[in-house]
């Protein structure tokens, strides 16, 4: 062909808009791996027979904003999980009735996660949502106070749902497992079967949380839309492409920074459970992370095998085959989606880490775990290579 002839048709390609892609073949299936074009449905739940019934999940929302199911009437989900920063709240420690030893994690895609909490002692998102109802430092209040709340303000709700709710009339206002001594006794006194209706209106409770928070969508980012216009074989606008350092960034996150090994997916977490070296918080109980979990998973009454699950046995494969090596999780934790993470400080489990910049350096340098072994190896990162890894995490920050 002559030169002129192909000069003249790669200007033609370029007036239509066909730019090389800034991304080879290989980085290209990678970084579709990675957006939420690949997201696949919201995997079904099988303990929740409510899970995507809109009739719970409008149950939920009203549950979720209602600071009535708290002991001083002042503390809702919405607390901890503010609608506006990606449902979390920006605190170290999250504070409810009495300060926690955690931080809140976001809960944009949590109904993907086969685990919840920072250690995965829950196995569904409404047997997740129990803990804090009960918790003296979020919450604040019993079994029996958060039950009579649903029979006082939303029985005919729960009533469609669920069916008829128990009598109500002689539940003592505050008893539950939990809580001070007087409530306890309180719930050790009464009949196993009342016991139970109040358990069974317990856990409907979290079953009307799961299926609102279902409906939660993970939210699009420039980096999705980059990606998309990619692989359809279309040039982004220009305030919606990656510069050179972000792409560097990205090369970085999915090669020498070996981040993709437990940040993958279009969430970004494998769901698995890490010790990444993360440092003691003074003052706070010593934290095994995960070893300390299996343990409360396994018996817990609102878990897949429990009698509140709405799943066949067969069902609860996750339950059943976790590993429950203790020395293998030790001080490990869940990695949170980075959808949004640089948006969000501070970081880790307890907010050990202020800054973003100061995440991309503690992996960098990879320092020795309190206890366990850290997975990590040193990256010495240079400062234009933590530059790029950071100008792509905000790639990542919600529209």
């Amino acid at each position: 062909m002559p030169k002129t002839r192909l000069i003249a048709l790669m200007s033609l390609a370029l007036v239509a808009g066909c730019e090389p892609s800034p991304l080879t073949p290989q980085e290209l299936e990678t970084a579709k791996s990675l957006a939420l074009m690949s997201l696949e449905p919201i995997p079904p739940s099988p303990s929740n027979a409510q899970a995507d019934n809109p009739q719970a999940a409008a149950l939920g929302a009203k549950i979720f904003f209602d600071a009535g199911f708290s002991g001083n009437g002042a503390v809702a989900c919405a607390t901890c999980h503010l609608p506006d920063r990606q449902l979390q709240d920006d605190l170290p420690l999250a504070k409810g009735v009495g300060t926690t030893d955690r931080r809140s994690m976001p809960l944009l895609g949590a109904a993907w996660s086969p685990f919840l909490f920072w250690d995965g002692h829950k196995d569904s998102l409404w047997s997740q949502a129990l803990g804090p109802l009960e918790s003296p430092v979020e919450h604040g209040a019993t079994r029996t106070f958060h039950a009579r709340h649903i029979a006082g303000q939303y029985k005919a709700e729960y009533e469609a749902i669920f069916g008829t709710f128990p009598d109500a009339k002689d539940w003592p206002a505050h008893a539950g497992p939990g809580g001070t001594k007087e409530e306890q006794t309180a719930w050790q006194v009464l009949p196993e079967n009342t016991r139970k209706e109040i358990d069974q209106v317990f856990a409907n409770i979290g079953k009307s949380l799961e299926a609102f928070q279902r409906t939660l969508p993970l939210l699009q980012t420039r980096f999705d839309i980059f990606i998309e216009a990619l692989a359809k074989g279309q040039n982004p606008e220009p305030d919606q492409s990656l510069n050179t350092q972000e792409i560097a960034g990205f090369q970085l996150f999915t090669g020498k920074g070996e981040c993709i090994n437990c940040h993958n997916g279009p969430r970004l977490t494998d769901d698995h459970f890490h010790n990444t070296g993360v440092g003691e918080v003074a003052g706070l109980p010593k934290d095994r992370g995960r070893a300390a979990a299996i343990a409360l998973l396994d018996s817990d009454p609102f878990n897949c095998l429990g009698a509140y699950s709405d799943a066949a046995p067969g069902q609860c494969g996750e339950l059943q085959f976790m590993s429950r090596d203790e020395h293998e999780f030790e001080r490990a934790f869940k990695p949170p989606s980075l959808r949004g993470a640089a948006a969000r400080p501070p970081y880790m489990h307890s907010g050990q880490i202020s800054s973003i910049e100061a995440v991309v350096e503690h992996y960098s340098l990879a320092p020795e775990a309190p206890s366990g072994h850290t997975e990590l190896k040193p990256l010495n990162l240079t400062t234009e290579e933590k530059a790029a890894l950071i100008a792509f995490l905000h790639t990542l920050d919600p529209l």
